[in-house]
């Protein structure tokens, strides 16, 4: 069976961090901080990810840092999973993205660092980034979230999450599709989630996921009986609680198993919940407000796991 947790996490450090305009018309979760200078912007977002590896390096977590760019202009290359996924077979995938400004992130120069100076193999690079030119997104594993124990890839479809996309990807990867819609309320409306890995996480032994975000009550009861026929225990979050990125969670291996959310995230949680998510791991939690903020992603956003096999 595959393995559901690594401990090798992928991450970008930013140089040039602030709101993306081009991907603000469908991240509903993007505020812009008017009291802060672009530059504060960038300083602020530099000392959370600062602090944010810290945290997981004190824990076993293996973090591997790579540095951005100033050119190409990438404002969201903290979120890297969302062009990029690595794979226990040694495959890579690498995703269409819905913000031009946002496929500049794409790096094959860090392919050749994970092999030359950590000595993971790889294998294949299985690219999507064609789809692009028909308008058809799909944003890694902020589109998917993967129960890989299982080859069960849970999406909700949006406009960066198409669903022969999805299909596509899961006849490559052997994955079973389990799609849905889920929505959110923006101003009296009800809105498609931009991204999965905001409303759901799927860990070892356990789910979060805000089921109140899915409003077909078919879609919903068969997301349900999916999760707890892979033996996850479902761990339900409120729309209220899903707004401040409790969604955005990942279990990770440190020197022993870890829950990786936000400082935001984690007091938004109820007692109870802490207890049930601490069944499946030391909680571990660090401040991202101005990364959240500015840049509608949170924790899980920042951290590609790195699955592929080692020389």
């Amino acid at each position: 069976m595959m393995n559901q947790v690594t401990n090798n996490i992928l991450m970008i450090k930013p140089v040039g961090f602030r709101f993306n305009e081009q991907t603000a018309s469908n991240n509903y979760c993007q505020h812009v901080l008017e009291n802060l200078t672009p530059e504060q912007v960038q300083e602020n977002a530099l000392r959370e990810f600062n602090d944010f590896v810290d945290v997981l390096s004190k824990a076993g977590v293996c973090v591997i840092v790579f540095e951005d760019t100033i050119t190409p202009d990438t404002p969201d290359s903290i979120f890297p999973n969302n062009w990029v996924s690595f794979h226990s077979d040694g495959r890579v995938g690498v995703y269409p993205m819905f913000a031009e400004n946002r496929r500049g992130e794409r790096r094959t120069d860090i392919f050749e660092c994970l092999a030359d100076a950590y000595g993971f193999i790889i294998e294949e690079v299985v690219d999507y980034t064609n789809l692009e030119n028909g308008n058809v997104f799909l944003e890694g594993t902020g589109s998917m979230v993967l129960d890989r124990q299982n080859k069960i890839c849970y999406a909700a479809i949006s406009e960066r999450t198409n669903k022969v996309a999805v299909e596509q990807f899961c006849k490559d990867f052997k994955y079973s599709a389990a799609c849905f819609t889920a929505n959110q309320d923006v101003d009296g409306e009800r809105l498609p989630m931009y991204h999965t890995n905001v409303m759901m996480s799927v860990g070892e032994l356990f789910a979060v996921v805000c089921l109140d975000s899915m409003d077909d009550a078919n879609e919903r009861s068969l997301v349900e009986e999916s999760l707890q026929s892979a033996g996850k225990e479902i761990i339900e979050i409120t729309e209220d609680q899903m707004n401040r990125f409790a969604g955005n969670m990942l279990q990770v291996k440190g020197e022993k198993s870890c829950v990786v959310m936000s400082t935001s995230a984690y007091q938004s949680l109820s007692e109870a919940q802490i207890k049930s998510v601490e069944k499946h791991g030391t909680i571990l939690h660090s401040s991202l407000d101005t990364i959240e903020a500015c840049g509608g992603g949170s924790a899980r956003c920042m951290m590609a796991e790195v699955f592929l096999p080692k020389k």
